[in-house]
C-alpha cells in the first residue's frame, strides 16, 4: 500500500511539469547572432523555458524543418512540434499553439527592424507567416502594425 501512495503522489508532482511542456523551447541560431539572444531573452520574459543551440550551419537546420527559403530569419526556433522561424512576437506563437492547425509552423522572414530582439522603430508592418510543406505554401497568418 505504502508503495501505491508512493507512485501516486510521485504522478501528482509530475502533473504540473506536464502541463507546462509546450513552453520549453530549442532554439538554433548562428553564435554570433546576439539578435536572438535578446530573442530568447524576450521569450523567456513572455513565460517560455529556452534551451539555446549554437550552429554554424542554419540553412541545414532550417532545411531539414522544412522551411521555405524565402522565409528564412535568423534563428530557427522548435516548439511543441512546430516551427517558429525568425523574430515573431509571442501573441502569433501563443495563438498558433491554441489553435494547433495543421501547419509547419510560422515565420517572420529577415530580421526586420521593430521586431522582438531587434532595435529600432519598425519601418513597415509585421507580416508572420504560416507555412506548411506538402503542399508547399506560405500565406499571412498575423501582422503588427504598430
Amino acid at each position: 500500500m505504502t508503495k501505491f501512495i508512493v507512485s501516486a503522489l510521485s504522478l501528482l508532482l509530475l502533473l504540473p511539469m506536464a502541463g507546462n511542456a509546450a513552453n520549453n523551447a530549442r532554439l538554433f541560431k548562428n553564435p554570433n547572432c546576439f539578435c536572438c539572444d535578446e530573442y530568447a531573452a524576450y521569450l523567456r520574459q513572455n513565460g517560455f523555458d529556452v534551451e539555446m543551440v549554437n550552429s554554424n550551419d542554419m540553412d541545414t537546420i532550417k532545411q531539414r524543418h522544412n522551411v521555405p527559403e524565402p522565409l528564412y530569419g535568423c534563428h530557427t526556433l522548435l516548439l511543441d512540434g512546430y516551427v517558429f522561424e525568425g523574430l515573431i512576437p509571442v501573441d502569433s506563437i501563443r495563438r498558433l499553439l491554441k489553435e494547433k492547425p495543421a501547419v509547419v509552423g510560422l515565420s517572420l522572414p529577415g530580421m526586420p527592424r521593430g521586431a522582438p530582439g531587434m532595435p529600432g522603430a519598425k519601418r513597415a508592418p509585421l507580416k508572420v507567416y504560416s507555412f506548411t510543406s506538402l503542399p508547399p505554401r506560405h500565406e499571412v497568418y498575423d501582422v503588427y502594425a504598430d
